[in-house]
């Protein structure tokens, strides 16, 4: 699979129609597990937002100017990104609203970020992932890709085009940075 994804990708990046139209059949239950990675924290029960997110990630990627994807792994860890980003705007967009206010449910991802409180947690994660970013942006980075993206330590490895165990060692202190971060914004 991880060589059909690459060379579809591959295609796609050429022009292909047919690829274009394989991509998504091919991509779609890995972008499922990550759209479910994204929301892990959020209320159960909305398994219809998973998929809606899935399809407007996809749209959004596909509809860029053509990027050169280098492989399966580069495609998952954008998607990762890019979903992770759609929640967390659509946080501060909620958070941004009055409180007691009439706020008409639109969209899918009012149902995955039900209220202030849910916001602010993702607010507080992007924050932290920020400071962790001044610190280190490639430790920023790994976080993205492993937690946000679910992808594996060679994965993770491949993409950034750094050794395993550079990334393993980064997933560690990171770890520990966000821990000590987000703690801090409990008391």
């Amino acid at each position: 699979m991880r060589d059909d994804v690459t060379n579809i990708l591959i295609e796609f990046g050429n022009g292909s129609k047919k690829a274009y139209n394989e991509l998504f059949t091919v991509v779609y239950e890995q972008l499922r597990e990550i759209a479910n990675q994204q929301i892990r924290y959020e209320r159960d029960g909305h398994t219809y937002s998973r998929t809606d997110l899935v399809h407007e990630v996809f749209l959004r990627m596909i509809d860029k100017n053509r990027i050169n994807w280098k492989n399966r792994a580069h495609f998952f860890g954008v998607a990762s990104i890019c979903m992770k980003q759609l929640l967390i705007d659509y946080a501060r967009k909620k958070l941004s609203q009055k409180r007691g206010g009439n706020f008409i449910k639109q969209t899918y991802i009012d149902e995955l970020i039900p209220d202030e409180k849910g916001a602010k947690k993702i607010i507080d994660l992007d924050d932290a992932l920020k400071k962790l970013k001044e610190l280190d942006s490639r430790m920023a980075e790994v976080v993205d890709y492993r937690f946000f993206g679910g992808l594996t330590i060679i994965e993770t490895a491949e993409v950034m085009e750094i050794s395993k165990n550079t990334v393993k060692r980064d997933w560690a202190k990171a770890r520990g940075l966000l821990y000590k971060e987000l703690k801090g914004n409990e008391l």
